[in-house]
């Protein structure tokens, strides 16, 4: 059985002129994956794979996320090919996954975080908002198998304040 959870990166500011990749986040996503982690901390498994794209937001996020989960930096992966807005893209790298990974956390963008929790769970979101987490469950015992699972949570801050 495997359980992916997907989560999109926190808020981040367009205040300076720099590439996309390099935006840093808001004050708001640091409480937003508070509120997120405080409500998910009754559902976390060990062991847990986080794996984040490299982009500032993403990266920021998924660090936050390392630190109070307590995910040791051996289950900790930087991975090029998450910062994708993609959800073919974004599917591939996931069902790339090692088979004996049971839990994968993935950090990533929109559209393909959105995208991809519609394609694979069984529930549909007409938006998953920064530091918005889903996850899923499968019935396979390879990653390269998932198709279609059930929805078992997702945390929006908004419905968390």
């Amino acid at each position: 059985m495997k359980k992916l959870i997907l989560v999109r990166h926190g808020k981040s500011s367009w205040k300076e002129d720099l590439p996309d990749d390099e935006r840093p986040l808001k004050k708001r996503a640091y409480k937003d994956a508070g509120l997120v982690l405080n409500a998910f901390s009754g559902f976390h498994q060990k062991p847990l794979k986080l794996w984040s794209s490299y982009a500032s937001r993403a990266l920021d996020t998924a660090k936050i996320f390392k630190e109070r989960l307590e995910v040791e930096d051996k289950d900790f992966c930087v991975k090029d090919d998450l910062y994708t807005f993609d959800s073919k893209n974004l599917l591939n790298v996931i069902r790339s996954c090692e088979d004996e990974i049971e839990n994968l956390m993935v950090f990533g963008h929109n559209p393909a975080i959105t995208g991809v929790a519609n394609q694979i769970g069984d529930q549909h979101f007409s938006n998953i908002p920064t530091t918005g987490l889903c996850m899923i469950q499968f019935e396979a015992e390879n990653w390269q198998d998932i198709k279609t699972g059930k929805t078992l949570l997702y945390l929006f801050p908004k419905n968390l304040r």
